[in-house]
């Protein structure tokens, strides 16, 4: 198995040769999921993973995927977004152009997620839904909406629960297993790649979406990136964490006030 040194030299591979920076994520759970990619892909040793990393092109995709935890869904937390129809968007709503900004967005099931909600509050043709992750692997799935047609059971029930009335499969077809989601919905999306560890803000909006990826970053790091969160939203402006996530111990904190129990934060005036 991987060491602490080994991990270590790994991540100041993938800074000094592709600008990846991983540096400030959690170590224990960088390490956790580099251990479980060695096993599975059976490497012998830390060299021969290392070799891998530094000259397969391909490898390297497959191993920023995997460290990067691209696990997400449709309608993930159905009251999140009930609060989100009932109480956001309505505000959004006084707004002449709306921006939307989906970071670390993974494979793009929560962008359709919100183009539904949007579209569903008539509210679509005036949005621009900017959605940016590291990995330019995922972000090129994420911009074809197809999905496993197996998820879509599970996705049905997410809507229903997050105040859905229409058919969930109305928005979709399906052929060979697979959901193809309408172009309707990501003729307002923007796809880009975009590192929060490095990268600076790009925009304003009203509401900024980044759920469950901070978890992998540690304290230093979060700090960091909800100022870049707090410079890159308009006064009045939503922002939106994961389920595990909280402004409750960060600078930004006193600046916020949240809805409800959801992690939805309304920035002041």
């Amino acid at each position: 198995m991987i060491k602490d040194e080994e991990v270590g030299i790994l991540l100041n591979d993938l800074l000094n040769k592709y600008g990846y920076d991983f540096t400030e994520y959690s170590q224990a759970s960088l390490k956790r999921r580099i251990n479980r990619l060695f096993a599975l892909d059976g490497f012998p040793s830390f060299a021969e993973l290392r070799y891998r990393v530094l000259k397969d092109e391909a490898y390297l995709r497959r191993f920023v995927e995997e460290v990067t935890v691209n696990v997400t869904e449709m309608f993930r937390d159905p009251s999140f977004y009930r609060i989100l129809r009932t109480e956001v968007l309505p505000v959004l709503a006084t707004y002449p152009f709306i921006r939307i900004w989906h970071a670390g967005c993974s494979t793009g099931e929560e962008v359709y997620s919100m183009a539904i909600l949007l579209q569903e509050a008539n509210l679509l043709q005036r949005s621009l839904l900017y959605a940016t992750d590291l990995n330019p692997d995922v972000l090129e799935r994420a911009k074809q909406g197809i999905f496993p047609l197996s998820q879509m059971k599970q996705y049905s029930e997410n809507y229903i629960a997050a105040g859905g009335t229409k058919e969930f499969s109305s928005y979709y077809s399906s052929r060979y297993e697979r959901a193809k989601f309408s172009k309707e919905l990501s003729e307002r999306m923007i796809f880009s790649t975009h590192n929060l560890v490095s990268d600076r803000s790009f925009n304003e909006f009203q509401l900024i979406m980044c759920r469950n990826v901070m978890i992998y970053f540690d304290k230093e790091l979060q700090e960091r990136v909800l100022h870049l969160f707090d410079q890159s939203l308009e006064p009045l402006g939503f922002l939106a964490l994961g389920s595990k996530e909280t402004l409750r111990f960060a600078t930004i904190a006193k600046r916020y006030t949240q809805l409800y129990k959801e992690k939805i934060w309304r920035k002041a005036a």
